[in-house]
């Protein structure tokens, strides 16, 4: 199943059904007065998250929603039926903006959370309601109310703990796989991860979901590369694993040229609580590491920590860090339908 953050829909509540205008006609009922219902109220357009979804591709393959009308009123005192609503299903962690994409709507953070995104139109009276003691005889109803349409966007940011953030090929992917059951593509050349991944990782028996976020570099917030359109995803997170490669050419380069795309980005993304750490220090030589640690951490302004994703060195105080910032939260039933979970091995 394809990943998909961003998709637009038009909705369109229903129409109200029109009010009746009629007569009781029986036998030997000379006057039977007005008898016309009145018509049924349009369908809502209905938001829901729900469990179970951790993509908008849905919303790839139909952009058009349309809820039923209500039913028009009859004769004999009938009302009409109400329409239906109808209910778009989102992952947890959508938000809801109108067309400019800019003005937010809604924002889906709990299970079970619904919107009513487009309220159906109110149905007509019949003339039956008009009748009072000086109109016996009305021959007049209203129409029904027409419904509201209008084009949205539906936005996904994924409900994540930690993040990790780095250049490309920095080892991301191979530090989630090694410390999760999640299995992303994982190859020694850049932008192998082109959409978020999910991993629940299990340190000393605390359960943290993990959000591997492709790779930025130098001019993404221009749309560089894959661009930052997926840092969004990382907004919800309480800290940030900066991955660092030990191979690169100036470790503290690398650092700050990752710092200026999240200070660029905003959100608030360079003011969360960050942990530093060399990564792929099984691949270079000791004096070098030194070298490169020293730079790291005179660009950090801190100690950063020394892991390696292949041997899995330092990979179990990296979790730790991360489960102290996070603190005994359970992962959420969300996080378990979108991710596989099995306990960490060291």
């Amino acid at each position: 199943m394809k990943f998909l953050d961003e998709a637009k829909v038009y909705v369109r509540s229903g129409d109200g059904g029109n009010g009746c205008v009629a007569f009781r006609r029986e036998k030997f009922i000379e006057f039977g007065g007005p008898s016309g219902g009145n018509g049924g109220r349009g369908g809502d357009v209905v938001i829901e998250a729900v469990d179970g979804l951790n993509t908008l591709i849905d919303y790839r393959y139909q952009q058009h929603f349309k809820a039923e009308r209500g039913v028009n009123g009859m004769g004999k005192d009938r009302h009409g039926a109400n329409g239906k609503p109808i209910v778009l299903k989102v992952p947890v962690g959508t938000q809801v903006f109108d067309e400019d994409r800019e003005t937010l709507i809604h924002d889906f953070t709990k299970l079970g959370e619904t919107f009513v995104l487009a309220e159906g139109g109110n149905g007509g009276f019949g003339n039956a309601h008009f009748k009072s003691s000086t109109n016996r005889a009305p021959r007049n109803a209203n129409p029904g109310q027409p419904g509201e349409e209008r084009w949205i966007w539906l936005r996904l940011k994924l409900i994540a703990d930690a993040g990790l953030v780095g250049l490309p090929n920095a080892g991301k992917s191979t530090f989630l796989s090694k410390v999760s059951a999640a299995r992303p593509k994982i190859a020694d050349y850049p932008f192998t991860t082109l959409h978020p991944q999910l991993g629940v990782v299990n340190a000393d028996g605390r359960e943290f979901v993990l959000a591997d976020i492709p790779g930025l570099i130098e001019g993404a917030h221009e749309g560089a590369g894959l661009g930052d359109r997926f840092l969004g995803h990382v907004e919800r997170c309480r800290v940030l694993l900066h991955l660092v490669d030990a191979t690169s050419e100036h470790a503290g380069k690398a650092y700050k040229t990752v710092r200026a795309e999240l200070e660029a980005y905003g959100a608030q993304l360079a003011e969360k609580i960050e942990i530093v750490a060399l990564n792929k220090i099984d691949a270079v030589e000791a004096d070098q590491l030194k070298k490169q640690r020293d730079r790291l951490r005179r660009a950090a302004k801190k100690t950063p920590l020394l892991v390696s994703g292949v041997t899995g060195a330092g990979i179990r105080e990296a979790l730790r860090a991360l489960a102290d910032v996070i603190g005994d939260k359970q992962v959420t039933n969300k996080a378990k339908g979108a991710a596989q979970m099995a306990p960490w091995e060291a």
